[in-house]
């Protein structure tokens, strides 16, 4: 496992975004959106190979509890109601560093899918 922790875990105002800041100094703004949809959850990952899912409408999603699971992860609530996935520190940190491509290839998933980001647009 990796020696960067979080050191500090914040959710803004609008619910839209975490901050999560690593005890090398990174600070990364994820997306709530994101988080959501990259879910490390078997309902958006899958049980095995080729089983994830492309979970589109959530744009507009927010953050509504952030849950200590361990030392070693948190489990996000989101206002969907998806509660189930529970974000390691490495995954938090992925997702900080590499993010911005998951999420581009997440767009090419819906594109290719006929599915939007937006609710109303499934």
């Amino acid at each position: 496992m990796s020696d960067n922790w979080p050191t500090e875990l914040r959710v803004s105002k609008d619910r839209r975004l975490l901050s999560v800041t690593f005890s090398d100094g990174a600070s990364f703004a994820l997306p709530a959106e994101m988080m959501r949809v990259l879910s490390p959850s078997a309902e958006v990952q899958g049980h095995g190979p080729g089983q994830k899912v492309t979970v589109p409408g959530k744009r507009e999603v927010g953050i509504v509890s952030i849950t200590p699971a361990g030392n070693y992860a948190v489990r996000v609530g989101f206002d969907d109601g998806h509660d189930s996935g529970i974000f390691t520190w490495p995954y938090l940190r992925e997702l900080g560093d590499d993010g911005a491509r998951m999420f581009m290839e997440y767009e090419q998933e819906l594109a290719e899918k006929g599915l939007s980001r937006d609710a109303s647009k499934r």
